[in-house]
């Protein structure tokens, strides 16, 4: 078995012909149950900006991120397959699914595929599930056909798949393969249907009876289905992807006789790529069972950006 190639990190190319038509490589439904979490560093310094001239990306960043929400979606498998036909240049299937400090030196991209595609061109597919690899080196594929799943192996904080897209060795941005965009307007991207691109959102939401830790929010754990009438307090809580400094979550908790019980607007004070929020009330004395309801809303200059609702049952 061929070892994965490492991230070349040398400049995009100016020009991207004979490029292949890639096929989404996460079986998912966009903006539903997986979201792009990061892009292409399109910034030679120290700096980082992707090629909308967001900050969707961070310095040195060589590749697209495909997330799921938390680690309970991603355990119910998510198939990854073959952006483009090509051949299998090498595989990597046993390191473990533990993320940051759980890998062996070199093995950042943790388990994933390497394919050569014509003209060139290469793509890499990195932190995929350990034993969930389907193919070998030397196998031909085509557009679509399954690679393995999704995982939490190599050098990761939360469950994607990070692709990078290489022509001659160097790494090429699928959404702006030319360069050539001013902000992301006049961009010609290599994706075969449109992909669409939100610039931050939710990824969860829930309901608990106490501020959740956030490892519990990024396991998957954190929601409650029922709490109890006399508990300490009933809080709604919010995990988001690409915030952004100055935006605002707003918390609504809704009684079941329709009333307002609880809301609250919150102030982002930095971008983060990942982070959660909550606000609740204290119960001084038991509050009325019924279905409550919970609606978080993430706005940006004042315009709505993403917005979820979910319940929860007060016994």
């Amino acid at each position: 078995m061929r070892a994965l190639s490492v991230l070349i990190l040398s400049a995009l190319p100016a020009a991207a012909q004979d490029a292949p038509v890639l096929t989404f490589p996460v079986v998912c439904e966009l903006g539903e149950t997986c979201m792009i979490q990061q892009l292409v560093d399109r910034d030679a310094g120290p700096d980082a900006l992707d090629f909308t001239c967001g900050p969707m990306t961070y310095d040195g960043h060589r590749g697209t991120d495909i997330r799921v929400p938390d680690m309970e979606a991603l355990a119910a498998g998510i198939p990854i397959v073959a952006a483009a036909p090509g051949t299998i240049l090498g595989t990597r299937n046993n390191v473990p699914d533990t993320g940051i400090g759980g890998f062996p030196e070199g093995q950042d991209c943790g388990n994933g595929v390497v394919i050569e595609h014509e003209d060139g061109w290469q793509t890499q597919y990195c932190h995929m599930a350990q034993g969930s690899v389907l193919v070998r080196t030397g196998d031909v594929v085509a557009a679509g056909d399954a690679l393995g799943e999704m995982g939490f192996s190599g050098s990761t904080e939360f469950p994607h798949l990070h692709l990078t897209l290489r022509h001659e060795g160097e790494v090429v941005d699928p959404f702006d393969p030319t360069d050539s965009a001013t902000c992301g307007e006049g961009a010609s991207p290599l994706w075969g249907e449109p992909v669409p691109l939100a610039q931050g959102g939710i990824l969860s939401v829930g309901f608990a009876q106490a501020v959740p830790e956030f490892d519990a929010i990024r396991a998957g754990t954190a929601d409650a289905a029922t709490l109890r009438a006399d508990a300490d307090a009933i809080v709604i809580w919010g995990f988001f992807h690409g915030g952004r400094t100055g935006d605002i979550v707003t918390a609504t908790i809704t009684a079941p006789n329709g009333a307002v019980f609880h809301t609250q607007e919150i102030a982002l004070e930095a971008t983060q790529a990942q982070l959660f929020r909550a606000t609740g009330r204290r119960i001084r004395e038991p509050i009325a069972p019924g279905q409550y309801i919970g609606t978080i809303t993430i706005s940006r200059d004042g315009v709505p950006l993403d917005q979820a609702t979910t319940s929860v049952t007060v016994n």
